[in-house]
C-alpha cells in the first residue's frame, strides 16, 4: 500500500488556440489549468502529496511558455506540496528569455529546468551550456522531453546523458516516448547508464502498454534501476487516472511501488 502519491511532471497554464498540423485553431488540452487555485483543487481531488509543476508549452510562440515561469514559481512558494521547474531554451533566439529564466533558478521551490526540442533547437546548440551550468550551480534536475524521431529522439537526447549526467541529474520525460525509444532504453541503454554511474531518471507518461511491464521485469532481473523511475501524470497532456492505473499495475510489489510513487521524487524534488 502506498503511503503517498507524488507526481513528477505536470503543467500549469492555458495555451492559446493554435492551428496545429494545418487545421483550424484548437485547444486540445481540455484539462489545462490557468490558476494556482485550480491546480491545488486538482491535487486535492487526486490525493497528490507532492507535485513538480512545469510551464505548459506546445505552441510555437516562445513568450507563452516563458510567460508561465513566474506563475509556477508563485505556485511553489504558495503551497508546500508544489515544487516547480523553469522553462528554458537552448535556441539563440531565446537567449535573453533563458537568461531571465535562469535568474529565477535560486528561488524557493525551484527544483528543475525544462528543455524540449519540440519547438526547435538541437542537442548541439551552444545555449545548452549555461542551462546545465545553472543546474549544476543550483543543484537542479534538467527535465528533457523525448519522443520518436527528429531532435527529441532518444538517439539525440541521450547524448545529453552522456555529456552531462556525471554531475547533473537528467530526467528523461516519457521514457523515449514511443516504441523505438522504449526498446532502445529497456533493451540496454538505460541500464548501461545507471551501471556507469550516470545520474539519469525517467517517467513513464505516454508509455506504450508493454513498456512499464518490461521495464519492471528488467529492473527485477538486473537488480538496478528501481530508484530511477518516477510516476508522472503529464496533465493536461496526459491522463492522471490512466497513467496511475497503468503504472500501479506494472510495479506491483510494495518496495518498488514506494520508490516509484514517493521516495525517488522525495530524493530529487522535495
Amino acid at each position: 500500500m502506498r503511503s503517498s502519491l507524488n507526481d513528477a511532471h505536470r503543467h500549469l497554464g492555458v495555451l492559446p488556440a493554435y492551428p496545429f498540423y494545418g487545421g483550424p485553431p484548437v485547444s486540445p488540452a481540455t484539462t489545462a489549468r490557468a490558476t494556482i487555485d485550480e491546480l491545488i483543487a486538482d491535487l486535492d481531488a487526486e490525493g497528490t502529496a507532492r507535485a513538480l509543476v512545469l510551464p505548459n508549452y506546445g505552441v510555437p510562440d516562445p513568450d507563452v511558455a516563458f510567460g508561465f515561469n513566474e506563475l509556477v514559481v508563485e505556485a511553489a512558494q504558495r503551497d508546500d506540496r508544489i515544487r516547480c521547474g523553469l522553462w528554458v531554451s537552448a535556441q539563440d533566439r531565446d537567449r535573453e528569455r533563458t537568461a531571465a529564466a535562469l535568474r529565477l533558478a535560486g528561488e524557493d521551490g525551484v527544483r528543475a529546468l525544462k528543455v524540449s526540442f519540440l519547438l526547435g533547437g538541437t542537442v548541439d546548440d551552444p545555449g545548452l551550456e549555461p542551462i546545465f551550468a545553472a543546474a549544476r550551480a543550483h543543484d537542479l534536475v534538467v527535465h528533457v522531453h523525448t519522443s520518436p524521431g527528429a531532435a527529441s529522439d532518444i538517439d539525440r537526447v541521450g547524448q545529453l546523458v552522456d555529456r552531462y549526467a556525471d554531475d547533473v541529474r537528467v530526467h528523461l520525460v516519457h521514457f523515449g516516448g514511443g516504441m523505438s525509444g522504449h526498446i532502445k532504453l529497456i533493451g540496454t541503454r538505460f541500464f548501461d547508464w545507471v551501471a556507469a554511474g550516470k545520474q539519469v531518471y525517467t517517467d513513464l507518461s505516454w508509455a506504450i502498454g508493454f513498456a512499464p511491464r518490461w521495464l519492471v521485469s528488467e529492473i527485477d532481473r538486473r537488480g538496478l534501476g528501481h530508484d530511477r523511475v518516477l510516476f508522472a501524470s503529464d496533465e493536461p497532456w496526459g491522463d492522471h487516472a490512466g497513467e496511475l492505473a497503468r503504472l500501479s499495475t506494472a510495479v506491483g510489489g510494495a518496495e518498488l511501488s514506494e520508490a516509484v510513487f514517493q521516495t525517488t521524487f522525495d530524493k530529487l524534488y522535495a
